[in-house]
C-alpha cells in the first residue's frame, strides 16, 4: 500500500519535509522520517508498522531506530501479550529539545571545547601561533559563555523558558535600562 493511502497529506508532508531535512541537520533521511512519523503517531509504533507505512525496508527502519535511541529521541516500549517492540517519541517537545540540545553538546561541542582548551594550553613559538591561538582563545570563550547560559536555561522549567524566548528584544530593553541606571549610580558615588 503506497504512502498516501496510510497518512493523511498533511502528515506526508511533514513526514517528507524532515526527510529532506535530515540531511542537513546530519541525519539521513530514512532516520528523518522514521522520527517524523513517530512525532506524530497517535500510537507506538513497531518496526513493521514503520516499515509499511514509509514504505522501507525492515532493516533500514530497524538501523533508523537504532540511531533514534542513541540519540535518546525514541523510546522503545512493550505491549502486553505482543512479542514485538514499539516505538514512540517522548510527547514533551521541550523534553525534545533538550536531548538534542543535550546529545549535540555531548557530540560536537564537548570535543571542540577539549580540542580548544589543549591548544590554549600550548606555547606559541611564533607571532602567527600567538595570533592564532587568540582567535582559538576568543571562540573558547564564547562558546564556554554559550554553554554556561545554556546550563541555566536547561534548570529553568519549560513555562519560564518559554517566558524568556517570548520576551524577545524586552530583554534587550531591561539590559539598557540596567545600564543606564547602573551608569547613573556609579556617576553619583563618583561625585560624592
Amino acid at each position: 500500500m503506497p504512502l498516501q493511502d496510510h497518512l493523511p497529506a498533511l502528515s506526508r508532508q511533514f513526514v517528507a519535509h524532515f526527510g529532506e531535512m535530515g540531511s542537513r541537520w546530519g541525519i539521513n533521511r530514512t532516520v528523518g522520517q522514521i522520527y517524523a512519523l513517530l512525532f506524530i503517531s497517535q500510537r507506538a509504533l513497531n518496526a513493521d508498522e514503520i516499515a509499511e507505512m514509509l514504505e522501507f525496508s525492515r532493516s533500514n527502519v530497524s538501523m533508523g531506530l537504532k540511531e533514534l535511541q542513541s540519540w535518546r529521541l525514541v523510546r522503545m516500549k512493550h505491549q502486553q501479550g505482543d512479542r514485538r517492540e514499539y516505538f514512540e517519541a517522548p510527547a514533551d517537545v521541550w523534553e525534545i529539545f533538550r536531548v538534542l540540545a543535550e546529545e549535540r553538546r555531548r557530540r560536537e561541542i564537548e570535543p571542540t571545547l577539549s580540542m580548544l582548551r589543549m591548544a590554549l594550553l600550548e606555547q606559541p613559538g611564533t607571532e602567527a601561533e600567538r595570533h592564532a591561538q587568540q582567535r582559538m582563545r576568543e571562540m573558547y570563550e564564547l562558546i564556554d559563555r554559550l554553554m554556561t547560559w545554556f546550563d541555566d536555561v536547561q534548570k529553568l522549567a519549560p513555562e519560564t523558558a518559554m517566558q524568556l524566548m517570548g520576551m524577545g528584544s524586552a530583554v534587550t530593553r531591561v539590559l539598557e535600562l540596567k545600564d543606564r541606571v547602573t551608569g547613573k549610580a556609579a556617576r553619583a558615588a563618583g561625585e560624592n
